[in-house]
């Protein structure tokens, strides 16, 4: 018997959802969003595709901080075995607080490194942290590329070089970008601006976004679809905690975003102009505003595209000596569900890392991820969401 809490019916939360419905081991699922509509469409949505009778939606208005909380959500929390948090990263650290003095396993989607190691030492000072799982980081990037990594070395052994490769496309590019939008605006942003960690001699160094600029192949005639040029740049966050975590075990880490060809181009000098800045600055005629703000409503206002088809693909390239491992994921959207590619494999990847806790595939304790999950079970479990993962050694 295991008891759900979804937070957040956005994107990703509905995918996941019903992910907990389908492979979960759900018996009751605790709905919970400040959206009354969006509550009662991701609702109406899920009964349509599963019949599952045991769904409740709250409409409850989050909070980034946990003191204060609304009654209603400290008891949806109570009433929980696990939680899914699929709310922007800014409300992570106030969820985890909740789950934690709950007893509630947590994951989320992550996104912000500085905001996951603030969740990890949390738990980690926590009475209940040694009990109760805090999974950040589990969607796609950060998420399935960190446990790529992770089973890399756990083939290898010690690697010369891993490199992540990850991109979240139209499967037919259009509009100014060449891109739609397929997750958070401020995730978006979050990722092409600052820096990224990486390791370098097998230390961590940081290194601007959109820098080393490299031309990737993709089969994409094999899976239908006519043959792109494609591009990969370095951006911040997709590798999470793992650079730390294995400093000692890979000499050259590091992880890019995959795009068409001539996206890095147009979106570096939106990056120039400071459109991706956080401080205010003074309009001309009169008031302030946040460049990022500005820029976070037009690109979701353009790139928004109702029923988009797209794509998700991850690589990851592992080399020790004269072995070689490569691992890689290429899903579409599923036209039986209507998800998107986007939400299955960012949805399922971190259902799957919580699910794991009741199967006994994920250490009930805090994370990273990284260290957290089984990952030859990860593999099968994806197989199981119909998320195919090529392992060529």
């Amino acid at each position: 018997m295991s008891t759900y809490l979804v937070l957040g019916l956005g994107l990703q939360g509905t995918a996941a959802a019903h992910d907990l419905i389908t492979h979960g081991g759900a018996t009751r699922l605790i709905l919970v969003d400040s959206d009354g509509p969006r509550l009662a469409a991701a609702k109406a949505r899920l009964a349509a595709l599963t019949n599952f009778a045991a769904l409740e939606a709250h409409e409850i208005a989050v909070s980034t901080e946990s003191s204060g909380a609304p009654a209603a959500l400290v008891e949806a929390f109570a009433a929980a075995d696990l939680a899914m948090n699929c709310l922007p990263y800014r409300f992570s650290e106030a969820m985890t607080a909740l789950a934690l003095d709950a007893g509630c396993h947590i994951a989320d989607l992550g996104g912000n490194t500085a905001i996951v190691r603030r969740q990890l030492a949390m738990a980690a000072a926590h009475p209940r942290g040694k009990d109760t799982a805090v999974l950040p980081d589990c969607g796609l990037m950060p998420g399935m590329g960190n446990l790529f990594v992770a089973h890399a070395v756990r083939e290898l052994g010690a690697c010369d070089s891993v490199h992540v490769r990850c991109g979240g496309l139209m499967s037919e590019p259009s509009g100014p970008l060449g891109y739609a939008l397929l997750f958070n605006v401020y995730g978006l942003i979050n990722e092409y601006f600052g820096q990224a960690q990486v390791l370098r001699a097998g230390k961590v160094v940081e290194t601007a976004t959109f820098g080393e600029l490299e031309d990737i192949e993709i089969d994409f005639e094999h899976r239908g679809l006519p043959a792109r040029p494609c591009e990969a740049f370095i951006t911040s966050g997709g590798l999470s905690t793992t650079p730390w975590t294995f400093a000692d075990k890979i000499g050259e880490l590091d992880y890019k975003t995959v795009r068409y060809r001539g996206h890095h181009e147009k979106f570096k000098l939106l990056l120039d102009l400071g459109l991706l800045g956080e401080e205010a600055i003074d309009l001309p005629r009169g008031g302030s505003a946040v460049p990022r703000d500005v820029l976070a409503a037009a690109l979701t206002r353009t790139l928004t595209v109702p029923d988009v088809d797209d794509l998700a693909f991850l690589r990851c390239t592992a080399r020790a000596g004269d072995r070689t491992l490569e691992l890689e994921m290429f899903d579409r959207k599923s036209e039986a569900t209507g998800f998107t590619a986007m939400e299955r494999t960012t949805a399922y990847s971190a259902t799957a890392c919580l699910a794991g806790v009741l199967t006994g595939h994920t250490r009930p304790a805090a994370g990273p991820i990284e260290t957290a999950v089984d990952t030859a079970w990860y593999l099968e479990a994806l197989g199981v969401r119909g998320i195919e993962v090529v392992v060529t050694a």
